[in-house]
């Protein structure tokens, strides 16, 4: 299973010592983990995959599979797609999810909103099937 940590670092581009903060474990027991001095406890093992749940249990603990899960998600459409986890390493943080495949809309319908209408939201679609949300008048980042 070390190897397997290992590679979830440089999959992450974590430290050991990140790792251990974001876990809450001792940078030590990790050093003795990745050293092959002690095998991870299962509390270590709920500890990472509660921390990353994108991280696949399969592969963390028996070597199947990938890395990360494929999960499922609603497309603008209202679609069930498939994503790679992998692509949404941070869920939460993500500003622009890719996706596989993406139905496009059929009916293209624009109106003129008036002059007293404010622009409340703007999304771009790009060629990749990813988007991008703008605010105006949020901090954008």
């Amino acid at each position: 299973m070390k190897e397997r940590i290992l590679e979830f670092l440089r999959s992450e581009n974590k430290s050991s010592a990140q790792l251990a903060e974001e876990i809450g474990v001792q940078p030590s027991g990790i050093s003795h983990i990745l050293s092959g001095r002690n095998n991870p406890s299962l509390d270590f093992v709920l500890k990472m995959l509660e921390k990353y749940p994108y991280l696949s249990s399969d592969w963390l603990l028996f070597g199947k599979g990938t890395i990360y899960k494929e999960v499922k998600s609603q497309n603008l459409f209202d679609e069930t797609i498939d994503m790679k986890a992998d692509s949404i390493k941070e869920p939460v943080a993500r500003e622009v999810f890719t996706t596989e495949k993406i139905r496009k809309p059929e009916n293209h319908v624009i109106t003129d909103p008036g002059k007293d209408t404010e622009v409340e939201k703007i999304v771009w679609f790009y060629a990749n099937n990813s988007f991008r949300e703008y605010f105006p008048g949020e901090q954008n980042k």
